[in-house]
């Protein structure tokens, strides 16, 4: 069953400008380590920044919790699975929130074009309605 549904749209030069603006302050407040490692592996890292940004705004959407609750930007993850796919991992109090509300599975979709990176998260619980 869907527990939630998340969208969010990112504008690629807004983020670009953040990053000039504020750099590392930004970039480690918002994007782990791997994070930065694969989106700076590219030639043009600011799509694939946007997409991870959106990506975790769409997955507070599709949680329902907003940034309150002690929850932080790495506490979200965007990782890449074996086939490449991209995935959401969860850390500190989002993954005791996933339990309760018994997900147990979260679908991450990214894509990018020359101004906007879009990202969509799906919620899959045990729970029926």
């Amino acid at each position: 069953m869907i527990a939630g549904i998340g969208i969010d749209l990112v504008r690629i030069e807004r983020l670009r400008k953040t990053v000039e603006k504020w750099g590392d302050s930004f970039l480690n407040r918002v994007f782990t380590k791997n994070e930065q490692d694969y989106s700076y592996s590219h030639i043009l890292p600011y799509p694939h920044l946007a997409g991870r940004f959106g990506a975790k705004e769409a997955f507070l959407k599709a949680i329902g919790t907003g940034w309150g609750k002690g929850i932080r930007w790495t506490d979200i993850e965007v990782t890449r699975n074996k086939d490449g796919s991209p995935e959401i991992k969860v850390y500190g109090v989002l993954k005791k929130i996933l339990s309760r509300k018994q997900v147990k599975d979260v679908l991450v979709s990214i894509s990018h074009e020359r101004d906007y990176a879009i990202a969509q998260v799906i919620l899959v619980s045990n729970l029926r309605k």
